[in-house]
C-alpha cells in the first residue's frame, strides 16, 4: 500500500485528461487557502463531479467501484473498526477476506487510513471506491443500529432500577447504560428517517419499532427488566411525572442531531404489560417541498393555483393522520409568504419553522387552544391565517367568519374525501349559507408507497385487477408489483408520494351547499365538474408503475 500513497490525485486527474496542468495549479492555490481536499475543491468549483473523480481513481488505480446499497455489509467487519475512525476517513468495512479486511472509501490515496486500519484490526487492508454519500449513509445506518443493540445489552447486564435513573442527573449521565440506550434509539430512528418510535412492553420482552414510510418495522427486542429504567429516562427528558403510572401522559423533548433541531412529541399510555411509549419525530429545519414535488398532476396543480390566488376564503386540506396534510399546508404557505403579507399560524405543534411567518404553539394547559389562539390572531391584523386543525364547533365558526370578513384561512380537517369536508362543517353546526360564502376549495389527499425502482416486477394484470383499474377485460395492460431487495430493505417499496383530489367551489356547488345538500349531491356535482378523484389519481400511479395494486385497494376501500 505504500506505493499507493505516493500517487497524488492531481497527477492522476491530469494524466487522465480530466483537468489541465494550469487548472491543477490554480486549484492547488485555492486549496491552500480553503484547506479543502483537492477533490472537494474541484467539486466545489464545478470543474469535476464526484463521479468523475471516482472513475479516474477506478481506472488509474485499478480499483473496484462498489454501490453499497447493492451489497450486504459484514457486521463482523464493521465491529472491528470504531465509528470515529470510519467518520474520520469517510470509509466503512465491507467484508473479511481471510487475513484481509475489505474497506470502501472515498480517498484510496490516503495512506494514513490504510495504516490506521491495519493497526486497529491487525489485518491486511484492501480498498474499493464508493461515493461519500453512500458511505456516510451506511455509517449512519449500521453503526447506529449496532449502538442500539450494544446499549440494550449493556443495560440488561447492569439491570438498573427506575429509582436509580433519578440519581444519574448528578453523575456522568452520558455514560449511564439507560441514557446510552435512549439516545441511541432516538439517533438511530432519525437516521432511518422514521416518523415515529414505538416502545412496546410485552409479557416477556420490550419491542422497539420504527415507522418508516408509513410501515412499522421492528428494530430491537430487549429484556423486559429494562422497561422501568427506559420509561423513567424518557419521562425525565419529556418533563413528565415519573411517579404517575396509571394515566396517559404527553410531553415534549427538544434536541439536536448533526446541527438539525428535532422536536420529539412523547405519548405514554398505561397497558396491561406496562407503559407503552410512542415518540413522534418532527424535524424543524427541513427544506420545504415545492408544489412540483408534492406529486400532484398538472391538472390538480392548476386547480390548486386558482384556489390559492383568492385573497379571502377558507381552503381546507383533508385526510387521515399521517397523510401529509401539514406538508401540503406549509408548501402553500411558503408560496404565499411575501414581504408585504402578514401570515399568522396557530398549530399543535409547530412542525416547520418558517422565516417571515408568525407561528403560535397551542398550549392547552395554559388555555391556549385553537379557538382562543384564533381569536387572538384575528386581532393581529393578519392577511393569511393558518389553523393546524379544525377540531370543534367554536374553531370552525371562528374560521368561517374570518374567511368571510376578508382573510384567507388555511386549515385541515379529518374526513375521507373533499365533499365530506363540507358536510363535516355542517355537522359542527356552521350555517350552510356561511360555508357556501366562505369556502374556496378543498384538497383531499393520501400517501401511497412507491415501488422500489430496482426490484419491482412487471406483469400482465388479471381480470380482477383490470376491473379495479376500470379497464376493459379484453385490453392488455401491464402493471408492477413489489419484490424486495437490499436497496429497499426487502420491503419492495421506497418512499411515498401523494395522491390528491382538488375540489373547486363553483356556483352550482355553492347553491347545493346553501340548500344543505348531502355528500352524494356534492360528489355528483364534482364529477360533472371533472374532478380527479383519489381513486383515479392512484390508478394513474399504478398504470405508470409507480405504485402497486395493493396500494390502490387501500385507497379504493376508503373512498368508495
Amino acid at each position: 500500500m505504500k506505493s499507493l500513497g505516493k500517487k497524488r490525485l492531481g497527477d492522476l486527474l491530469v494524466q487522465s485528461g480530466k483537468i489541465s496542468e494550469q487548472q491543477l495549479m490554480e486549484e492547488l492555490k485555492k486549496q491552500r487557502e480553503s484547506r479543502m481536499k483537492l477533490g472537494e475543491q474541484l467539486i466545489n468549483d464545478g470543474i469535476l463531479t464526484e463521479n468523475d473523480i471516482i472513475e479516474v481513481l477506478k481506472v488509474q488505480l485499478n480499483m473496484e467501484r462498489v454501490f453499497l446499497e447493492d451489497i450486504d455489509l459484514d457486521k463482523r467487519a464493521i465491529r472491528m473498526i470504531p465509528q470515529s475512525m470510519a467518520e474520520k476517513y469517510v470509509m466503512i468495512p465491507i467484508a473479511l477476506q481471510g487475513t484481509a479486511i475489505l474497506v470502501a472509501m472515498t480517498d484510496p490515496l490516503n495512506i494514513f487510513a490504510f495504516d490506521d486500519i491495519n493497526l486497529v484490526t491487525g489485518l491486511e487492508v484492501k480498498g474499493v471506491i464508493s461515493s461519500e454519500k453512500e458511505i456516510k449513509t451506511a455509517i449512519g445506518k449500521f453503526y447506529s443500529s449496532e449502538y442500539v443493540e450494544k446499549a440494550a445489552e449493556e443495560l440488561s447486564k447492569v439491570n438498573i432500577q427506575a429509582e436509580e435513573v433519578l440519581s444519574l442527573e448528578n453523575e456522568d449521565v452520558k455514560n449511564a447504560p439507560v441514557v446510552k440506550l435512549v439516545d441511541s434509539i432516538i439517533d438511530s430512528a432519525i437516521k432511518a428517517k422514521a416518523s415515529d418510535i414505538h416502545v412496546e412492553p410485552n409479557e416477556k420482552y420490550i419491542k422497539i419499532r420504527y415507522r418508516v414510510d408509513g410501515t412499522l418495522r421492528e428494530v430491537l427486542r430487549t429484556s423486559r427488566e429494562n422497561l422501568a429504567a427506559l420509561v423513567t429516562r424518557i419521562k425525565i427528558l419529556a418533563g413528565l411525572n415519573i411517579a404517575e403510572r396509571r394515566i396517559p401522559q404527553d410531553g415534549r423533548i427538544i434536541t439536536k442531531l448533526d446541527g438539525v433541531s428535532v422536536d420529539l412529541r412523547v405519548s405514554i399510555l398505561p397497558t396491561v404489560h406496562g407503559e407503552k411509549i410512542v415518540i413522534r419525530i418532527l424535524l424543524k429545519n427541513v427544506d420545504l417541498l415545492n408544489k412540483e414535488r408534492l406529486g400532484m398532476s398538472e391538472w390538480d396543480m392548476k386547480k390548486l393555483d386558482n384556489i390559492i390566488k383568492s385573497p379571502y376564503g377558507i381552503i381546507l386540506v383533508t385526510g387521515p393522520t399521517g397523510s401529509g396534510k401539514s406538508t401540503t399546508l406549509y408548501t402553500i404557505l411558503s408560496e404565499l409568504n411575501k414581504p408585504d403579507i402578514n401570515i399568522v399560524t396557530v398549530e399543535d405543534p409547530v412542525e416547520y419553522m418558517m422565516e417571515g411567518i408568525n407561528q403560535v404553539n397551542v398550549n392547552n394547559k395554559a388555555g391556549l387552544n385553537f379557538a382562543a389562539g384564533l381569536r387572538s390572531i384575528l386581532r393581529q391584523d393578519p392577511d393569511i391565517v393558518m389553523i393546524g386543525e379544525i377540531r370543534d364547533t367554536e374553531t370552525a365558526q371562528i374560521a368561517v367568519r374570518a374567511a368571510i370578513t376578508g382573510h384567507l384561512v388555511l386549515s385541515t380537517i379529518h374526513t375521507n374525501d373533499s365533499a365530506s369536508a363540507v358536510v363535516r362543517l355542517m355537522d359542527m353546526g356552521v350555517d350552510a349559507y356561511l360555508i357556501a360564502s366562505a369556502i374556496s376549495g378543498v384538497v383531499a389527499q393520501r400517501l401511497v408507497k412507491k415501488l422500489c425502482p430496482r426490484c419491482k416486477e412487471e406483469y400482465a394484470a388479471s381480470d380482477y385487477e383490470k376491473n379495479l383499474l376500470g379497464i376493459g377485460i379484453e385490453e392488455e395492460v401491464h402493471i408492477s408489483k413489489p419484490v424486495g431487495c437490499k436497496h429497499c430493505g426487502f420491503s419492495g417499496f421506497i418512499g411515498r408520494t401523494g395522491i390528491y383530489e382538488v375540489m373547486t367551489i363553483n356556483d352550482n356547488i355553492k347553491e347545493a351547499i346553501q340548500r344543505g345538500a348531502d355528500m352524494s349531491v356534492i360528489n355528483k356535482l364534482n364529477k360533472e365538474n371533472g374532478i380527479r378523484t383519489l381513486k383515479y389519481a392512484c390508478i394513474d400511479l399504478v398504470l405508470k408503475g409507480i405504485t402497486s395494486i395493493e396500494e390502490l385497494n387501500k385507497v379504493a376501500f376508503v373512498v368508495e
